[in-house]
């Protein structure tokens, strides 16, 4: 009698089948390649992180004591209040590299708030913690949740707060508990929905060795490749981690590295917008907004619905457009193309981690929407408000009949320059590069990680409650001033059948328009500008080491007709000017012509007051 397995998921699973020989020694090849490519720490590392993790919830126990006791509660209460540290993301479900940073939640009983979380627990944390261990400590109370980054012994931890109703919080509290939902008001929610979602993801998953080693490969593709951030357009973290989570489901015997096989060709040719699901949406009497396309019109516009399987259930990739659906899709083929090759001892699996090449030899033209302030906390409140509106620009282009993919990068680059007056920076916001800090290196908004960035950035902070950190512009021979900016690339691929010319002036005004007259934008204090930029052009900042910027191709010239004016349109005619390279522009600031598609090579910007030197 034929044992009856258990359903992983909302269908039958697609194969039991034992692993064989060959797919065993291909699944270790796997984790030999991830280790050489750097996505295991060292032992000594994790226990270090768990070390430190047992501090942080004594600490959270104290915090909630302390609190207690600044308004006289019974003893009983205090001995009984609790307090509990949870972990999610990347590091809960287990599949985190060395240096990432670990998402942790205090939980409080409903006595505690964020301005107790605020005032208290930064003293709590300097008096508990050996001597010198917080490296650096940034509370960012503007967050919609909660949270204080933290540099602890050379670990990065970004500490967020929420609270219960409940009166206690004791040290074996389920977060998984549906009833904790009660009472809690919509940022509550929010804040325990991180470790309510990892802690569903690994109970659904067959075998969580097999889960996290087919994780960290695509998690390390997709960087690689450039389609990872949610901010951006593409699947983040978690969201990929559901995707792995399904294909696990669907083969539950299965290595890790069959599952990352069976990954691109499932997924890249998934029935979207049908919705990945990991379990049956389920009902409670909370009544919170959950994702369903048949009550909530939004909903129906998702093009590749991926829903998180604790409730309330939420869509975990809104943000996708149909150019990054285009560009997810593209990847997963290639992707599944390579790992064919791998089966049959074609490639090896570092090639499916070869680097992306979106700035060597994807596109021809990029356009650059850079935001600039005149000090570093306004910017990173400014830069992090822009790019969560960049991706209502690419909207705007997708529209256009003249382009076919306009694809945003996943990263911003971040960096200083150094400024006497206006000109100057309305130069640098052009897209010149001579006044770039020569002693401060170019860092991507991924790796500087900032707190108040990247919660405004994902909708979780005011953009306008900033500390006032505007800086006046150096005149007259003073010493220069530094200028903070953040740039996003577009590239541009024109439509194969568009025989017009490429105009996204009207486009590109319309939607620095819009953000500059929000609250968020401060006259003299913030910038905003877009310029276009050719291949050639770019910022050799943008390539890693050893890659090449492309080159000016050279055209043929044809025979000159002595009797006829060249037609042939000048950007100075339309108002426009390219401001090209640094090595360029020092040797020439004269404008190009228009040629090929017509691309407007500079929008000018009007949002900021004109004060010259005299």
């Amino acid at each position: 009698m034929a044992v009856q397995q258990r359903q992983w998921g909302t269908t039958p699973s697609i194969s039991w089948t034992l692993p064989t020989e060959k797919e065993i020694a291909q699944d270790k090849e796997l984790t030999d390649e991830l280790k050489r490519q750097g996505q295991y720490e060292a032992p000594g590392e994790t226990e270090k992180k768990q070390q430190l993790l047992i501090q942080l919830q004594k600490i959270a126990v104290e915090f909630v004591k302390h609190v207690c006791r600044k308004i006289n509660l019974p003893q009983s209460i205090i001995n009984s209040a609790g307090g509990k540290i949870f972990t999610y993301g990347s590091y809960r479900l287990g599949a985190y590299a060395p240096g990432s940073d670990i998402d942790t939640l205090v939980v409080a009983p409903r006595h505690v708030n964020r301005e107790d979380f605020f005032e208290y627990m930064p003293s709590i944390l300097e008096k508990m913690l050996p001597p010198g261990a917080i490296e650096e400590m940034k509370p960012v109370p503007e967050a919609y949740v909660p949270i204080i980054k933290l540099m602890i012994s050379g670990t990065d931890i970004d500490l967020n707060f929420t609270r219960l109703a409940v009166s206690s919080v004791p040290w074996d509290l389920d977060v998984k508990d549906t009833n904790l939902l009660r009472g809690l008001d919509d940022r509550e929610l929010r804040a325990l929905n991180g470790p309510r979602v990892a802690d569903e993801l690994l109970q659904l998953v067959p075998q969580k060795k097999t889960f996290r080693t087919a994780l960290r490969a695509i998690k390390l593709w997709a960087q690689r490749r450039a389609v990872y951030g949610n901010i951006v357009g593409f699947p983040g973290g978690v969201a990929w981690g559901m995707l792995v989570a399904r294909v696990c489901q669907l083969y539950p015997q299965a290595t890790g590295s069959v599952i990352v096989m069976k990954f691109f060709r499932i997924i890249g040719r998934w029935n979207w917008p049908q919705p990945i699901l990991l379990k049956e949406s389920e009902d409670h009497p909370i009544q919170a907004r959950v994702w369903n396309p048949r009550l909530y019109p939004t909903d129906k516009y998702h093009l590749m619905p991926i829903i998180t399987p604790a409730y309330p259930a939420m869509c975990a990739t809104h943000n996708i457009g149909p150019t990054t659906k285009k560009i997810i899709i593209q990847e997963l083929e290639r992707g599944g193309d390579i790992t064919d090759k791998i089966s049959f001892g074609r490639l090896q699996w570092k090639d499916l981690f070869t680097k992306h090449t979106y700035f060597t030899k994807d596109y021809k033209y990029y356009l650059s929407i850079i935001s600039g302030s005149t000090s570093k906390d306004a910017q990173a409140s400014w830069s992090g408000f822009v790019e969560s509106k960049v991706r209502l620009l690419v909207q705007a282009l997708e529209g256009q009949g003249t382009i076919g993919v306009a694809r945003l990068f996943n990263k911003g680059f971040a960096r200083e320059h150094r400024c006497n007056d206006e000109d100057e920076i309305e130069a640098v916001l052009r897209g010149d590069m001579q006044y770039q800090a020569t002693n401060v290196k170019t860092e991507t908004t991924d790796k500087i990680n900032d707190p108040l960035h990247n919660a405004i950035a994902r909708g979780n902070a005011d953009a306008t409650a900033v500390a006032d950190g505007s800086g006046e512009i150096a005149r007259n021979g003073v010493e220069p001033h530094a200028f903070y900016t953040t740039t996003y690339y577009v590239g541009i691929e024109l439509a194969q059948d568009s025989t017009k010319k490429l105009d996204v002036s009207a486009e590109s005004r319309d939607w620095k328009d819009q953000q500059c007259r929000t609250a968020n934008f401060e006259e003299g204090r913030n910038y905003l500008n877009i310029a276009a930029t050719r291949n050639y052009d770019l910022p050799l900042d943008v390539f890693a080491s050893g890659e090449e910027r492309p080159t000016r191709a050279k055209k043929k010239l044809p025979p000159k007709k002595a009797s006829v004016t060249s037609q042939k349109r000048n950007l100075s005619a339309s108002g426009m000017e390219v401001w090209r390279d640094a090595t360029i522009a020092k040797q020439s600031r004269s404008p190009l012509t228009v040629t090929e598609v017509g691309l407007l090579n500079d929008l000018p910007c009007r949002n900021f007051p004109r004060h010259r030197t005299k």
